[in-house]
């Protein structure tokens, strides 16, 4: 599969989806003796895999914030401050 389809795929994916797909990947770099141009596929992969769940990430946040501030009126609190 080339970079390019690999991008496509990753965009559909959910967050589990993606978290899996990247610990697949995570494990195959450190157990599989692969060449430098397998290893590079596979590491640019996995970074656009953390890209996507980062952005899905993001996205919740910025959810989560504007249910709290719905649900509070005016207030806006830290999504980090709660934890």
């Amino acid at each position: 599969m080339s970079s390019e389809q690999e991008k496509i795929d990753v965009e559909n994916l959910s967050f589990e989806e993606s978290i899996t797909r990247l610990e697949e990947l995570v494990k195959r770099l450190e157990q599989e003796n692969l060449d430098l141009d397998e290893s590079l596929k596979i590491y640019g992969d996995a970074v656009a895999l953390r890209d996507h769940c980062r952005k899905i990430l993001d996205e919740s946040e910025r959810k989560v914030q504007s249910i709290m501030e719905t649900a509070s009126g005016l207030k806006k609190e830290d999504f980090k401050e709660i934890e």
